[in-house]
């Protein structure tokens, strides 16, 4: 295992990170604090209980896997998208790293912004809304497995985008909507039961039930199946990759 290869490329990307901390950081712990303000100080005060959890505590999980899902996929995508775009893959590709580590230090630098994201997403909704967190080690296996299974996803729409403008299609036209309609504001025993069953199609379902039973014990969806479909779009985005190198699609010519 070539760990300074891994490194460098690791602090190659988390200095970018440095670089562009009001892009990076700051602007989306604001755009989330507008949300807590607006949702939590003043629509949930006037709003009853969920499953005996405050509306403006209630919707915090769903708030920091908004911001968690868009940026682990932004983070990744430009991470290896820009080297694709100015041509030094190529220099990437021939050094005596393997595909293994190649995607460790791009898919680690960008799931480590994400989580240290979404710390700072919780630590500031402590300014807007009291809330307690029932199973912090689980709550932190739940955020370090979305961070990297979706810095894999952001990943190959990296490698798959040939333009700027293709690296922003999926999150904001289906990864943003499927996370408004995956229960982050509402839970999904609220909707009709119709509704409810098409909901369960919805992946990013899994994630936000999953992450609000760690803060409140409370799930809209078994715990072991949420688990389970997590790892298997884990799964996906490994076999993916892994396809990837094998082919050197759209990474090497």
């Amino acid at each position: 295992m070539n760990w300074y290869g891994i490194a460098a490329i690791y602090k190659f990307e988390m200095a970018r990170t440095w670089r562009t901390l009001m892009q990076s950081i700051a602007s989306p712990v604001l755009s989330t604090s507008l949300y807590f303000i607006v949702f939590g100080a003043a629509i949930g005060s006037r709003m009853g209980d969920i499953d005996g959890v405050s509306y403006g505590a209630f919707i915090i999980p769903g708030l920091v896997m908004l911001a968690l899902l868009s940026e682990s996929i932004s983070n990744a995508s430009f991470g290896i998208f820009f080297p694709k775009f100015s041509g030094t893959i190529y220099e990437v590709l021939s050094a005596p790293v393997s595909a293994f580590e190649i995607v460790a230090g791009y898919v680690g630098a960008a799931a480590s912004k994400s989580i240290i994201l979404g710390l700072l997403i919780l630590l500031t909704a402590r300014v807007f809304v009291d809330y307690e967190i029932a199973y912090p080690f689980w709550m932190i296996i739940f955020l370090t497995l979305t961070a990297v299974t979706f810095s894999l996803f952001g990943f190959i729409i990296g490698v798959w985008a040939d333009d700027f403008q293709k690296l922003q299609v999926i999150p904001l036209m289906i990864i943003t909507p499927l996370t408004f309609l995956g229960g982050a504001f509402y839970s999904i025993s609220m909707l009709p039961e119709m509704w409810q069953k098409i909901t369960l199609f919805n992946p990013v379902v899994y994630l936000i039930s999953s992450f609000r039973w760690a803060f409140y014990g409370v799930a809209d969806v078994n715990l072991g199946l949420s688990i389970g479909m997590i790892l298997l779009f884990l799964l996906l985005c490994l076999t993916t990759i892994w396809w990837i190198f094998r082919t050197g699609y759209r990474i090497k010519t």
